[in-house]
């Protein structure tokens, strides 16, 4: 049980990713780039991350250890640099079909890595999921008129940044404290982030024309609550449960559309985000059917 709270934790920060796309499409309606909403965010968040380490953790860290943490943030801000690349290319209900093909890569880079087969749980979750996904982003409901090769590769790029983002978090800077590691990380990805879209609107005045609540939301909820959440989480539960788990991100940007955009979600892609859901909790209810076991075998 004591294992749960960072399975709540890891669910929790792809809960709050979620939120993200609905807030964007808003920030797109009053007239802000991808560029200024992508780099506000980063930027708010790491200042965010900035004043809980100087409260909270001033941990000393080796060269080595800043320079692997800085490296690994990369994969963090890629993700949303090809994922808004893939958005202008195709749909956003193709978009993210692609982009949560993390489920599986997650399962394959930890299997690989640790030379295992994945255990039954997370083959039947991967198969539910995938077939979730594919619903819930509309695919077999016509959305799929648009494909683009460049987007498609754009979306499947996204996933395996995400995929190797949730991988590295939970195996690497083990010892770093949790502040301290979401905040190099995140100084990995701002850097990053600026390089692709420098910060003009610091002063070209988008910021005080209203980018700045959208900076702010952002931030918090795509930078420091995710990556406080996975780096707490991820290495307790694993990096293949960890994919699964981040899972959660579609139905809650489903329905986070439908409450902050008004956007009408069909049948089918409730369907989906029931499938998804059920692929979430199936590896957690086997474990727990397992461990019982375990234990009256144990009694017994």
């Amino acid at each position: 049980m004591k294992k749960m709270k960072y399975v709540l934790l890891v669910l929790f920060g792809g809960c709050s990713y979620g939120l993200l796309s609905s807030v964007i499409k808003l920030g797109f309606l009053d007239g802000f780039s991808i560029q200024e909403l992508l780099c506000g965010q980063y930027l708010f968040g790491w200042l965010g991350l900035l004043v809980i380490v100087l409260l909270f953790s001033r941990h000393k860290v080796s060269k080595r250890e800043l320079l692997t943490l800085l490296i690994i943030g990369t994969t963090m801000s890629m993700t949303g640099i090809f994922y808004g690349f893939a958005i202008e290319e195709l749909s956003a209900s193709i978009a993210v079909v692609f982009l949560f093909q993390f489920t599986w890569m997650g399962v394959v880079i930890e299997a690989m890595v640790n030379k295992t087969f994945p255990g039954f749980d997370k083959m039947i979750s991967i198969v539910i999921l995938f077939i979730g996904t594919l619903l819930a982003g509309g695919l077999f409901e016509g959305a799929a008129q648009d494909f683009s090769l460049r987007g498609i590769l754009f979306g499947l790029l996204a996933a395996v940044s995400f995929s190797l983002f949730v991988f590295v978090s939970g195996h690497v800077g083990t010892t770093v404290p949790a502040y301290t590691k979401s905040f190099l990380m995140t100084t990995g990805a701002t850097m990053m982030v600026c390089i692709f879209s420098p910060p003009t609107f610091l002063i070209n005045g988008a910021l005080q024309a209203g980018l700045w609540k959208y900076a702010l939301f952002l931030g918090l909820f795509g930078v420091v609550i995710p990556i406080i959440c996975f780096s707490i989480g991820t290495p307790k539960v694993g990096a293949g449960l960890g994919t699964i788990l981040g899972a959660v991100e579609l139905p809650t940007a489903i329905i986070a559309s439908i409450t902050l955009v008004n956007e009408a979600v069909s049948i089918m892609q409730w369907i989906g985000i029931i499938l998804i859901l059920l692929g979430i909790v199936i590896p957690q209810y086997l474990k727990l059917r397992k461990e019982k076991q375990k234990r009256r075998r144990f009694v017994a």
